[in-house]
């Protein structure tokens, strides 16, 4: 258990009021929830010392404890909304397992359900490149499409009259002479204690970016819940 002599805690937040997919979190993806899928890839990380939930809905907390998470509390009202900031959800629960515990963890992930196809490589990429890095946070990330980005985009006033987003993106006739762009892809967040608790960080000037190569699936409408099922056919 640990990794490299640092404690280590898995957090899987799951909010139960999300307005795209109700009940998203208790969705099933390839036979499983996706609550139960993300306890299955902590199963199999052997250097996380404690996994918890961190949840608003009993039914959720108990899915949870079916598979191997703990849910040692229901997740504050003032946490439970979509307006809530994810570092003030992970600090808490953060706190809430230490003092369940009377350990201080020295590294965080955190795991949404959200992410069916994250897999322990990921998460343990990441939690590589934090430690070993000697950085403060770390989280995956993945290319942004050509046609998304900023050179690409395109404005449009009250005629309807198109006009770039970007100065220069009228010099850009192909996407090869764009810029690299990434975005978080929420496979995996990582990070040192004073980042998520004490500063209330997730991405902060100290943090590395995890690549991901290949499609991602992030879970928040039924088209997403739609394309992931038919891809966990395919696993």
């Amino acid at each position: 258990m640990a990794w490299d002599g640092r404690t280590v805690l898995a957090v899987v937040p799951a909010r139960g009021g999300s307005k795209g997919v109700p009940r998203k979190n208790i969705a099933e993806v390839g036979g499983l929830s996706l609550i139960a899928r993300t306890a299955a890839i902590v199963k199999a990380l052997p250097w996380i010392d404690r996994a918890l939930i961190s949840t608003d809905d009993p039914d959720f907390a108990a899915e949870a404890r079916a598979h191997g998470l703990d849910a040692p509390f229901l997740r504050p009202p003032e946490l439970a909304t979509d307006t809530a900031a994810a570092a003030d959800v992970w600090a808490h629960a953060w706190l809430a397992a230490e003092a369940q515990h009377g350990v201080r963890f020295d590294v965080s992930v955190y795991l949404q359900p959200t992410s069916p196809f994250r897999t322990p490589a990921h998460v343990e990429a990441t939690v590589r490149a934090l430690v070993e890095g000697n950085r403060a946070a770390a989280c995956t990330v993945s290319r942004v499409p050509g046609h998304f980005t900023p050179q690409k985009l395109l404005l449009r006033d009250a005629q309807g009259t198109l006009s770039f987003f970007a100065a220069d993106g009228a010099l850009h006739k192909n996407r090869q002479t764009i810029p690299a762009y990434w975005y978080r892809n929420g496979y995996c967040y990582a990070a040192l204690r004073h980042t998520v608790v004490e500063k209330r960080l997730i991405v902060e000037e100290d943090c590395v970016g995890v690549t991901v190569d290949g499609p991602i699936v992030n879970i928040d409408d039924p088209f997403e819940l739609d394309v992931a099922r038919w891809l966990a056919t395919r696993e």
